[in-house]
């Protein structure tokens, strides 16, 4: 019988993608699920490691020491979380995780984000070398307006984005 670490659905990380806390640096509730879905995924077996990514952004905390510090209220032991604090959006999450990815000797990754900005996160870390499947963040309830901003914004963002990752040459 084969190991957990060996079976199709075992992930060596999740890499959890950054979001702006509260303007008091609170978690956000992007954070919030983003966090939870991740600790989910950590506590079924699922993942052997959390990788937290986002830089101070809009808050002199980084986005990431805030989720990590979410997840081990949680109950994520702090062996299983890593912290990437730098980044200030999707291209330097993926840039920078790749470096850590690539340290730690990781091969199957997760990648967690909301629903509307999974297709563009998806594109950029694979871009950038991670062959990552994506796991969008538990929403509860109906959808806000702002859900509906948030998937506009993203159809603006991709074209842009893509340019960008072009031009750089990401991987």
């Amino acid at each position: 019988m084969p190991s957990m670490a060996q079976s199709p659905n075992f992930f060596d990380a999740a890499i959890v993608l950054g979001s702006p806390p509260r303007p008091d640096g609170t978690p956000s509730a992007a954070q919030r699920r983003r966090v939870r879905t991740a600790i989910v995924l950590a506590q079924s077996g699922r993942v052997g490691h959390l990788l937290m990514t986002g830089g101070p952004v809009v808050h002199p905390v980084p986005e990431a020491v805030t989720m990590g510090e979410l997840a081990i209220e949680h109950g994520l032991a702090a062996e299983r979380l890593v912290i990437e604090d730098r980044a200030v959006n999707t291209i330097d999450n993926a840039r920078l995780s790749a470096e850590i990815v690539a340290t730690r000797g990781w091969r199957r990754l997760a990648l967690v984000t909301d629903a509307y900005h999974l297709p563009r996160a998806l594109y950029v870390f694979r871009r950038a070398g991670l062959g990552v499947v994506g796991v969008p963040a538990w929403r509860e309830g109906t959808p806000r307006p702002d859900w509906a901003l948030a998937w506009l914004r993203e159809a603006v963002a991709l074209p842009w984005t893509v340019l960008r990752v072009e031009a750089r040459r990401l991987r």
